[in-house]
């Protein structure tokens, strides 16, 4: 990686990590970004596991592994932000059923796209990216960045979190599980790599992923930007805690009375 590339690296990474960092500090724009974390986390569950189908069918049993042991910690860590987000009496809008929003200004193509993952696999077709033909260099280089740069981001959410408040402390916890697990996950997918090339091309294949997750970045802090930091809401008010406990214990109550 370059100077110049260095350069944009430290820029990027620090107005992405201050965008994130402040949404999940300001209680207005948590629920949001936890909806957002939630649906990340759990959706590339299906993902991972068709990939350690993949890895298994092809006799790869290591890679296999560790793919089912990330799919796991995903569906984990799905959890953490969804339970997170019912102790805040909200919980994730059901995207499939739910009415999104219409700007009659955009056309809802534009509305669909995303504009990370639009440069960061700039030149990938959806039919490169499934998980049946992706090449595995690509899929191990780029999943290897977002998990490294994602267990520092995650610290970096955890940190700006009270700790003299209950719920906050443990989601401060929860999310430092995260950046811990995600920390794993880079080290297998480097290591995967490490077992397919040699160093000098490894170094090569990281660097290529490293600049384009720069040019990522300054495309959501620009689409950011240009949105005036408004993000659709992902989240709809809950059933309290309070009354979905109660309703549990009722439900145990009658399940032993009619047992």
């Amino acid at each position: 990686m370059n100077f110049f590339t260095q350069v944009l690296h430290l820029l990027g990474s620090g107005a992405a990590a201050f965008i994130t960092a402040r949404n999940m500090r300001d209680p207005l724009t948590r629920p949001n970004t936890l909806a957002s974390l939630q649906l990340a986390e759990s959706g590339s569950v299906p993902y991972l596991e068709a990939l350690r189908d993949r890895a298994a069918a092809e006799g790869d049993t290591w890679l296999a592994e560790k793919l089912t042991r990330h799919a796991n910690d995903e569906r984990r860590h799905g959890q953490i932000f969804a339970h997170a987000l019912k102790q805040l009496n909200k919980e994730v809008i059901d995207l499939k059923t739910s009415p999104r929003p219409t700007n009659t200004e955009e056309k809802p193509e534009k509305r669909k796209r995303n504009p990370f993952f639009d440069a960061y696999f700039e030149g990938y077709t959806q039919a490169d990216l499934k998980p049946e033909a992706i090449d595995w260099i690509a899929f191990l280089g780029s999943t290897y960045i977002l998990e490294l740069d994602a267990s520092k981001d995650f610290v970096r959410m955890a940190n700006v979190l009270p700790e003299d408040e209950p719920v906050s402390a443990k989601l401060k916890k929860g999310i430092l599980s995260v950046a811990s697990d995600e920390i794993g996950h880079a080290a297998y997918l480097r290591e995967a790599l490490e077992r397919r090339l040699s160093v000098q091309q490894v170094d090569t294949v990281i660097d290529s992923w490293r600049t384009r997750k720069v040019n990522a970045i300054l495309a959501m802090v620009s689409n950011f930007i240009h949105r005036s930091g408004k993000s659709p809401s992902l989240v709809r008010d809950g059933v309290p805690t309070e009354m979905s406990e109660a309703s549990a214990e009722r439900e145990l109550v009658g399940s032993k009375s009619r047992g």
